[in-house]
């Protein structure tokens, strides 16, 4: 990074790249599993290597012939934000008031060791992304609204519903609800999931299996380099 004013080189705003896509940051809000911003976060804007964002304007292009078009949940996510995600699972006074919504049947110790979060993420190396797709015309909801839903094991989770199509669990449910091929959840939704992945993957992202909607750029640029500048709108480009 050359200095505090301008993206490192290699990264863009996904808007510049795709004007018309729809970002939704959680851990820009205090909607996520902590409940709170996340350190780094200063603005709803999705930051990320170029190599991927032309990836999704490919893939924004194969969802609407079906369709749909992308929302973005996460993408470029400073090493900052992870380590906040690790003083969040060691911290025995945390009030877990979101618990219910994102972890319900997980120990918030045991985040790290399931899988569910990365004590180094692909999220800081700035090619992985969370995303899903949505009906083209309609917008990301807010607030959410929870709805309990059972699962084919007759246990019981909230589905959050954003407007988003509804993948049978929602976004950061550290669950194995959320495992890409969870047989949990009903056919429809595991149908959609593989409409979903069959658009990733032909534009060249690799699924994570215990998350539906992540997905790391096969030939990321930089696979070994773990960012931690800022999310906000000022950066100029370099």
């Amino acid at each position: 990074m050359s200095s505090s004013e301008s993206l490192p080189s290699g990264f863009v705003y996904l808007h510049d790249i795709i004007p018309d896509i729809q970002v939704s940051l959680r851990y820009a809000s205090e909607e996520n599993f902590m409940g709170c911003v996340v350190n780094g976060y200063f603005s709803n804007v999705s930051i990320i290597t170029k190599a991927a964002a032309l990836g999704l304007q490919q893939a924004q292009k194969l969802a609407k012939e079906n369709g749909y078009e992308l929302v973005i949940y996460d993408s470029y996510r400073p090493q900052k934000s992870v380590d906040h995600f690790i003083k969040w699972s060691d911290d025995p006074n945390d009030p877990q008031t979101k618990k219910d919504h994102y972890y319900p049947r997980t120990n918030k110790a045991d985040a790290f060791n399931l899988g569910y979060i990365a004590r180094k993420s692909g999220h800081t190396r700035g090619s992985t992304i969370d995303l899903t797709i949505i009906p083209i015309g309609k917008r990301v909801l807010n607030p959410l609204v929870a709805i309990k839903r059972t699962l084919n094991d007759n246990s019981t989770i909230l589905f959050l519903d954003d407007g988003t199509v509804d993948m049978g669990s929602s976004f950061d449910l550290f669950d194995e609800a959320s495992y890409t091929n969870s047989t949990l959840i009903n056919e429809n939704h595991q149908q959609m999931r593989m409409l979903f992945k069959n658009i990733m993957e032909k534009v060249g992202f690799i699924n994570y299996q215990k998350e539906w909607w992540h997905y790391t750029l096969k030939n990321e640029p930089f696979p070994d380099t773990y960012f931690d500048f800022d999310i906000k709108s000022s950066y100029s480009s370099s």
